[in-house]
């Protein structure tokens, strides 16, 4: 991605240096839900445990030391990649005669409290609806390289338009909407909506991968990076390494092939109205 000479985001928060405590983000869109309560037969809302979802579903990162350059090169490039974001879903609720309000990112590292509680860096990158912030801890980038095989910057550009997906989700109401659901369907149903949610949100983030592409910013390779990443962090991928079996009941966020294609849906049409279906 062409970056280093982009605006970079003023609504970031650095929490490195600081102990702490922290949690995650997911959700659905203007016109998707309605195709959850038809599925699921009531009001879509009870989706997110403790009002959190992630884009990877559990991770394990070792303590890896991280090189203060390179940390510093991924704090200006994730501002980069926010401030993107930003001007994507001005325009995308500018359209829909709306403001859009802009979330904070966080980076933490080790832990950090949110207002979703207290979490570590082996939850993942999450958003938080309660105060509208993304937290993330710049070790999962090698763990999304190492452990997951998705390297690549346009790779953590996805991860960090997928939690922004969420926040125009909680924008919209989905999330408070997918509790209320999830609260009264068994749990398969739940997760059921659960994987629908997460799937909008990488829709989206193809959403937003095709307005970069009409700003001439992206480079050879970095779609490749994206879907990549998207298939490697599915459910169905997820638990085959980790328990070495695949329980599709209990999927929360997708398989890598309905990822991929989540988010190659969003890039090839660049349009809200086609992440909504």
């Amino acid at each position: 991605m062409k970056w280093n000479n982009r605006r970079r985001s003023l609504n970031v928060s650095d929490r490195r240096s600081i102990g702490g405590k922290t949690i995650a983000g997911g959700g659905l869109g203007f016109l998707g839900i309605g195709v959850v309560i038809a599925l699921l037969g009531g009001d879509p809302s009870y989706f997110f445990q403790e009002g959190i979802t992630r884009t990877v579903q559990s991770i394990n990162i070792q303590e890896n030391d991280m090189p203060k350059e390179e940390q510093d090169r991924l704090v200006d490039f994730v501002s980069v990649v926010l401030a993107e974001t930003e001007d994507t879903w001005d325009t995308v609720f500018a359209q829909n005669n709306a403001q859009y309000p802009k979330p904070n990112l966080v980076f933490f590292s080790g832990s950090t409290q949110s207002a979703c509680g207290y979490a570590q860096t082996a939850m993942g990158p999450f958003y938080c609806p309660p105060d509208q912030k993304i937290y993330i801890d710049l070790k999962f980038f090698q763990e999304l390289e190492k452990r997951h095989d998705a390297p690549g910057d346009f790779a953590q550009a996805y991860v960090i338009a997928h939690e922004v997906g969420h926040h125009v989700q909680h924008l919209l109401g989905v999330l408070d909407e997918a509790n209320t659901i999830k609260r009264r369907v068994r749990k398969a149903q739940a997760n059921e909506v659960s994987v629908q949610v997460e799937l909008m949100a990488d829709c989206f983030a193809g959403l937003w991968a095709h307005d970069v592409k009409n700003k001439g910013l992206l480079e050879d390779g970095d779609i490749k990076e994206a879907l990549n990443a998207a298939s490697q962090i599915g459910d169905d991928v997820l638990q085959e390494q980790t328990q070495g079996r695949v329980v599709p009941d209990s999927f929360t966020h997708g398989t890598g092939e309905q990822r991929y294609n989540a988010f190659n849906k969003g890039f090839a049409k660049g349009d809200f109205a086609t992440c909504s279906q």
